[in-house]
């Protein structure tokens, strides 16, 4: 299984919020570059960022921290928040970006998804983020009425092959990620490249997520805090 250390973009910061509460935000470092760096040293291939500005009001408030954690590594770096046009999709690949995510645009304009899915393919991830299992959009401040599971299995269909599930309750909460979503999907959307994303913060869960056929996990606080060893972590994913 895959392991995606999480830098969260807030005023050009390293930050992470609890439970999507912008208003509940820890700063935990001034050089997003540096925190990539620190992270590939201790082994990571991968990285996930997030605008969170962006996500929350659409522009790309982050776009130079975002380059700049580019090119520090040579990690595989997949990039969300505020990615809502064809520009932006193009902007973050032609500087480096391994992927990109469609959250609030991939729910509101299915049509925008599936065009870029044809012309992209797998540069093309969606960040399905639920709160009481329905989807939220704009940054999780709204929630829509549609099932998360059930966006899943529509954007399979429509081509795309990695989605990272979030669940907002567990986000940043250091309780346990929800484990029972990630077995549904496993069983329901057989095929789909699912990353699992929030509140992960135990080696068990690291394990059982492995263990059920899961294909990434993203680890943020658990580690900020030093909960756990993000080379623990590694090693319990399967990566070398």
């Amino acid at each position: 299984m895959q392991i995606f250390p999480a830098i969260d973009l807030k005023d050009k910061q390293v930050v992470r919020l609890t439970q999507g509460d912008y208003g509940k935000v820890e700063v935990y470092g001034q050089d997003p570059a540096a925190a990539a760096r620190g992270f590939a040293a201790q082994g990571a291939k991968y990285l996930h960022v997030v605008d969170l500005d962006g996500a929350k009001d659409g522009a790309l408030s982050n776009f130079d921290a975002v380059s700049a954690i580019i090119a520090a590594t040579g990690m595989f770096v997949e990039v969300g928040g505020g990615i809502r046009d064809e520009a932006r999709v193009r902007a973050y690949l032609e500087q480096g970006a391994g992927r990109v995510i469609l959250g609030t645009a991939a729910l509101r304009d299915f049509a925008f998804l599936q065009r870029m899915v044809d012309k992209y393919g797998e540069k093309i991830a969606v960040g399905v983020d639920a709160k009481d299992g329905f989807v939220a959009t704009d940054g999780w401040l709204n929630v829509s009425r549609t099932q998360g599971v059930d966006f899943c299995r529509r954007v399979y269909e429509a081509g795309v092959r990695n989605v990272i599930y979030t669940d907002i309750a567990r986000d940043g909460a250091m309780q346990g990620t929800n484990l029972s979503v990630y077995e549904t999907l496993a069983r329901e959307v057989p095929g789909l490249g699912v990353t699992a994303s929030g509140g992960i913060s135990s080696l068990s869960e690291i394990r059982a997520l492995a263990a059920m056929g899961t294909k990434a996990a993203i680890v943020g606080k658990a580690v900020y805090t030093g909960a756990l060893a993000l080379p623990d972590v590694l090693a319990a994913a399967g990566e070398e």
